[in-house]
């Protein structure tokens, strides 16, 4: 028998056999590698779109249940608390051209070849404004439908509606003397805002090996 097991393996262990295995496992490891790098640029790009949303904040809540006053509650991707009060940020990663308006149902994405619609944010926007403003006092509340750089708007951004890089035009950041004078005089509104709130598990933080294996090859 183990005459039998070597003739065996005398047979598949030939050059041919050891290139093709070589030329298998240089395949395997580019693939690895490809998608490391590709894994590793996503947590890059998506630290830097939180770093830009946060940085016209005082303090801030990322990825939080808000309770809807009936006994719901709803998801919130940020509430930002600024120099103007509490900005609700409903934020779309979404590629290709994008046509809505206030008044439409649908809005449209384009993306090459491929045409696809999502229900028009704006209205879930204002009953997450609202939610909020139920908890918030005299702390005023606004909304923003925030997109990042990967969606465009040919015939113009419909209301309330953002590109990421628009931030910081419309929320300016204050002085840190003035970002402390208005943290203390909501202090108490924006505590009860951040005691009602709970995490959502919407959106959760993937580990890195999650990463790896969903970013795409090409």
């Amino acid at each position: 028998m183990p005459s039998a097991v070597e003739d065996a393996l005398k047979r598949i262990d030939t050059p041919q056999n050891r290139l093709i295995l070589t030329i298998v496992a240089a395949i395997i490891l580019v693939a690895l590698v490809v998608y490391v790098v590709r894994a590793l640029r996503v947590r890059a790009a998506r630290k830097r779109l939180h770093e830009n949303i946060v940085s016209v904040s005082i303090e801030y809540l990322q990825n939080v249940l808000v309770p809807d006053g009936m006994g719901s509650s709803m998801h919130v991707d940020y509430l930002l608390l600024t120099s103007r009060g509490v900005v609700v940020i409903d934020l779309r990663d979404q590629r290709g051209n994008i046509f809505g308006g206030d008044q439409m149902t649908q809005w449209t994405v384009m993306n090459g070849p491929h045409r696809t619609t999502f229900q028009n944010p704006q209205h879930a926007l204002y009953d997450r404004v609202a939610a909020v403003r139920a908890l918030a006092g005299e702390l005023p509340v606004e909304g923003r439908i925030v997109f990042t750089r990967s969606a465009r708007f040919p015939k113009g951004l419909p209301r309330w509606t953002l590109m990421v890089d628009s931030l910081r035009a419309e929320f300016p950041p204050v002085a840190s003397d003035a970002a402390r004078e208005w943290l203390e005089r909501f202090r108490g509104e924006w505590q009860a805002i951040a005691a009602s709130v709970a995490p959502s598990p919407l959106r959760r933080e993937r580990g890195f090996l999650a990463e790896v294996f969903n970013a795409p090859l090409f």
